[in-house]
């Protein structure tokens, strides 16, 4: 009787090829998904050249914040901030404000698109849904980053104790960019449930102050009460807020950790793109 054969082993130079072939194939698609992600982000970020009014608008609030409600708390000393002066605590605080006002109204122009039929040819072309929502929320962040700009002049201007080292910097670049991708997503995400622009206003400003105020952003978890503080760990802007006045600030330090910061927002960003790009397609139904 025959003895059994081992199976034969396939030489290492036919191996190879293989290997390379699906590391090639893979690289070829992680370039092509961030290709049509930059492309679409590039076409919403060139309708402010159409627009550009939209950006300076948005600066009247921060300023306003800063110059009125900051300077006169400062001065009556009513929230506790520790050995940090109160504009040092309040600037980024209310950058993480701007960037959530830029960013949870951008939903209605889905809305808008829907209406025009944009989305529709958005939604028959071969460009992955999660895509789509992940070149909005990168244009929701350069947009937002316009904010970081007069904030960060309002705040010099003001005295307060910046953080210019490069590392700084690029930290609160990315956090900026990172805290409008996670709200504009998660705008697209009620503008596909609540479908008319009307009832997206309404439930956009109805959700825009609770996430400001139960936040770090302009007073201290510390002095919350116990309920509120739990929300305030479970709020992303909190994160955000944390990483901003660690990075932002000049000998400041994060109460949670940059670490952590990014992780939160990064893994909440992930879930809410997700869920987006199954939710995008039932706008038009």
């Amino acid at each position: 009787m025959p003895r059994p054969q081992p199976p034969a082993v396939p030489p290492i130079d036919s191996v190879e090829p293989a290997v390379s072939a699906r590391t090639r194939g893979t690289l070829w698609r992680i370039e092509s998904y961030v290709g049509k992600v930059l492309a679409i982000a590039a076409m919403e970020a060139r309708k402010l050249r159409h627009d550009p009014t939209e950006l300076l608008t948005r600066a009247i609030q921060p300023m306003l914040w800063l110059l009125v409600f900051g300077v006169v708390f400062a001065r009556t000393h009513a929230i506790p901030t520790g050995t940090m002066g109160y504009l040092d605590f309040l600037a980024p605080g209310i950058l993480a404000q701007s960037v959530l006002f830029v960013a949870i109204f951008y939903g209605i122009s889905i809305i808008w698109e829907r209406d025009l039929g944009i989305v529709h040819k958005f939604l028959v072309s071969p460009t992955p849904r999660t895509a789509l929502v992940l070149g909005k929320a990168v244009s929701a962040g350069t947009r937002a980053l316009s904010q970081a700009v007069i904030v960060y002049a309002v705040a010099a201007m003001l005295g307060v104790r910046l953080n210019w080292s490069a590392t700084g910097l690029g930290s609160v670049i990315a956090l900026v960019m990172l805290g409008a991708a996670l709200f504009s997503t998660f705008s697209l995400i009620i503008a596909c449930i609540v479908k008319t622009r009307e009832r997206f206003m309404g439930i956009g400003q109805v959700l825009t102050m609770p996430l400001f105020f139960a936040s770090n952003a302009i007073y201290p978890i510390a002095i919350m009460p116990d309920w509120l503080k739990w929300i305030a760990h479970v709020n992303p802007l909190t994160y955000e807020v944390d990483g901003l006045r660690a990075s932002m600030l000049a000998g400041a330090a994060s109460s949670f950790g940059l670490g952590l910061d990014f992780a939160v927002l990064g893994f909440a960003l992930a879930v809410l793109v997700a869920i987006g790009g199954w939710i995008y397609p039932r706008i038009v139904i």
